[in-house]
């Protein structure tokens, strides 16, 4: 599986919902939509003072995937009972890049793409599934218990880690026998995900936790190169 690759060719990071969730400010506003995750707090900013921002800030932080049509990723539509038009639906109020309905004087089609085709807003992709993990560290008797993607390679993990321990990546990572392969996802190195299986028959999704054991390795790097080989000669 891996990470998929982006419209800048670099790898795309996954995120969860409870990753999107805690961007709920105007200063700081992310939504997801149709599977995509966009750091939308350039549009707020540009239209600060206009009330098409007020649904996007009621809903800052969340998934807004209903407001689409997953067929061609536009707004959704609906024919107008009076009119017999064919307008977009936004039950929460008009937003950025939803002009006036037709027909209308002051209408005119976009000659841009609409923000939520834009690529600039992407950070990401929203995960499928949120998985538990733990991760253990024998050297110092520390247990870290988190929630990742199941899209994320190991050395996304690593990065996730680093808030615990940022020199994660001198650490091997190890599961059972098996040093895990930083390019691969848990499910790729072996690491099955069974809360659906524990689920189906009553059980808790934690009831089991895979555990990565990460071991010191730290090969003289916070040593001076001259220090090394006097260090060598003794």
């Amino acid at each position: 599986m891996g990470e998929e690759i982006n419209y800048s060719g670099l790898p795309q990071k996954y995120f969860g919902p409870f990753e999107v969730v805690i961007h709920n400010r105007p200063e700081d506003c992310w939504v997801s939509l149709l599977g995509k995750v966009l750091n939308i707090t350039p549009l707020i900013k540009e239209h600060e003072s206009e009330d098409c921002v007020k649904p996007l800030l009621a809903f800052a932080g969340k998934d807004i995937s209903d407001w689409f049509d997953p067929r061609d990723g536009d707004i959704l539509h609906y024919v107008h009972p009076v009119s017999g038009c064919h307008d977009p639906y936004i039950p929460h109020g008009r937003i950025p890049d939803v002009e006036v309905q037709v027909p209308a004087t002051r209408w005119q089609p976009l000659d841009r793409k609409p923000w939520w085709k834009d690529p600039k807003y992407e950070v990401g992709l929203l995960t499928k599934k949120v998985r538990p993990i733990r991760i253990i560290n024998p050297l110092f008797g520390l247990e870290v218990h988190m929630n990742v993607c199941c899209e994320d390679t190991v050395l996304r993990i690593k990065e996730r880690y680093s808030i615990f321990n940022s020199d994660a990546n001198i650490y091997l990572w190890r599961y059972m026998d098996n040093v895990l392969n930083d390019e691969l996802t848990l499910e790729e190195n072996g690491i099955i995900d069974e809360t659906d299986r524990f689920g189906s028959v009553g059980l808790s999704p934690t009831f089991y936790v895979p555990a990565i054991m990460i071991f010191y390795n730290d090969e003289f790097r916070w040593f001076k190169n001259e220090d090394c080989i006097e260090m060598l000669k003794n």
